[in-house]
């Protein structure tokens, strides 16, 4: 049988960079392969070479790729046109920048059938109504008439699987779907867009740095480490039981729902403590109050670290921002070291923000452009007038050095850094001031298996030398059971559980976490046995 799609020797420059070489892979019709690998590996950019789509000066300088036997490597804009969106549909990672911010959703879903003649403009939008409900999307007419901000980040996901799949193609390239979203959220979308798969036939090319959705949703894999393909087989073998070191590399990485080796820590003082905060905001256009967070409890101790964990929406960064004072609760009071700091102002909050600094989940959107690194960690000195600029500058180099990064990175711009590196570099500036709690706002969504890693071992030494106490916000069940003591699951604005995390994540006692731990992909595939 002919592969529906074929790529053989593939190689892919951006100037004189070489970012994909001799990368072969193949699709037979219907089939789901996954190609994983850590950041700039060139998974992302084989797929967009596939499709025609490299950015700026990437070109194809190698190889072939065919679609069912034709040969389309370096085929014309016309036909590639004809080919994106009617033969090979793309779901790309960050719907916020890839839908119109100021056309109805419905318009995009239709424009692409427009485009590609499938149907007259007013069938077009019947027919884009029905493929937003059958994304998933409830009162698929009302929502349709809606813009891209009216709706939640799993909804906008959504509009791009029903746009992608418009013109039932043959092919389905998803380049990390999934990858901002909760893992409840995930899991909704991800069964949708295997039943439409399903349902039309369509192979799958799922480009992923999650390699539990590699193995519970595709056959078979691919690995790639730094443009070249190292390994490939079976999903399950190959993640199971690795052959190559890289692949060993990533699979160790992977952080396991399995309870880590802890030793007995005995009671410690609470360094911060939360005791029935609300947060109410008035709903403009029909009136009425939305309660945020609702009568929230929960203490984080001397060195330890407590995750909240919960959906999007269910509350747990609005209760970090209210922890920061980046917004006023409503009611109940928060205390840092036994002093409220609810309704502080002036000099008094000053000095509260000193002993509490955050780092952001964004290590892209969380630093300044146009700083440069040492003037970045060096901000916050700045600004609480510590040190002159010969001592701020030593200490910045100190800080760097905390955090495993050169001394001669201080000169860089964060274009010119990895996002590992980036989110590095915001752990530097939380730690400038000494704080004694850190505010860590899913620090390590935006990251692969193996920067996550990395960052996360290294906020644990800082702990442990330092005596950090955390405040870790994240929907990540394996990286909060890798690192936290204590866990707060949160719905609706309310806690639903809460306790040390061997026994709220091992024997949950309320259905809502079971169902979190349900939804993490692949759990199974990565216990480790004891």
């Amino acid at each position: 049988m002919t592969p529906l799609l074929e790529v053989s020797s593939l190689a892919v420059s951006f100037g004189d960079t070489h970012a994909v070489k001799d990368t072969a892979l193949s699709l037979g019709p219907g089939e789901r392969v996954a190609v994983v690998g850590q950041s700039g590996s060139g998974k992302s950019t084989t797929a967009h070479a596939i499709i025609g789509l490299l950015p700026g000066n990437g070109r194809i300088t190698g190889g072939t790729i065919h679609w069912r036997g034709e040969d389309i490597t370096h085929a014309g804009e016309r036909r590639m046109r004809r080919l994106r969106g009617r033969e090979v549909g793309l779901v790309p990672q960050d719907p916020m920048s890839n839908l119109n911010p100021v056309s109805r959703v419905g318009r995009q879903v239709a424009e692409t059938l427009v485009a590609h003649d499938m149907c007259g403009r007013r069938q077009a939008w019947r027919e884009a109504v029905d493929l937003l409900g059958q994304a998933g999307i409830p009162d698929a007419a009302r929502r349709a008439r809606q813009y891209p901000h009216e709706f939640s980040g799993g909804m906008r996901q959504r509009v791009l699987i029903a746009i992608a799949l418009a013109c039932r193609p043959d092919l389905l390239i998803a380049d990390e779907p999934t990858s901002a979203l909760d893992v409840t959220v995930q899991r909704q979308i991800l069964d949708h867009l295997e039943k439409l798969t399903d349902d039309l036939g369509t192979a799958l090319l799922l480009v992923t740095h999650d390699l539990g959705l590699a193995v519970e949703r595709t056959s078979r894999v691919v690995v790639m480490s730094d443009g070249e393909v190292v390994e490939t087989g079976p999903a399950r073998k190959v993640l199971t039981e690795p052959r190559e070191d890289y692949t060993k590399r990533l699979v160790a990485a992977v952080p396991s729902l399995s309870p880590p080796k802890r030793a007995a820590v005995a009671e410690v003082e609470p360094v911060l403590e939360v005791a029935n905060v609300s947060k109410e905001y008035r709903v403009r256009g029909r009136g009425g109050v939305l309660r945020a967070v609702d009568d929230v409890s929960f203490t984080v101790g001397r060195g330890r670290t407590t995750a909240i964990v919960g959906e999007s929406g269910s509350g747990k960064t609005t209760t970090a921002h209210l922890v920061l004072g980046l917004v006023a609760a409503t009611s109940g009071t928060i205390r840092l070291d036994g002093e409220e700091i609810v309704g502080l102002r002036g000099v008094r909050l000053r000095a509260a923000r000193r002993t509490m600094q955050p780092v952001f989940q964004d290590p892209y959107g969380s630093l300044d452009p146009m700083w440069t690194v040492e003037r970045i960690v060096a901000e916050p000195l700045r600004t609480f007038g510590v040190g002159d600029r010969n001592s701020r500058r030593e200490k910045v180099a100190e800080l760097l050095d905390q955090v495993a990064l050169p001394a001669d990175m201080a000169n860089r711009y964060p274009n010119e850094l990895s996002g590992g590196q980036r989110q590095r570099v915001a752990i530097a500036r939380a730690l400038a001031l000494g704080p004694r709690l850190v505010v860590c706002d899913e620090p390590v969504s935006a990251l692969d298996v193996l920067v996550q890693d990395q960052i996360l071992d290294l906020l644990a030494r800082l702990q442990k030398e330092l005596g950090l106490s955390y405040l870790f916000i994240s929907h990540d069940l394996a990286v909060v059971r890798s690192l936290a003591h204590d866990v707060v699951v949160m719905r609706d604005g309310r806690v639903v559980e809460q306790g040390l995390v061997d026994q709220v994540l091992t024997a949950p006692k309320d259905p809502y976490t079971r169902r979190l731990l349900d939804a993490v992909p692949g759990g199974s595939a990565f216990v480790e046995v004891p």
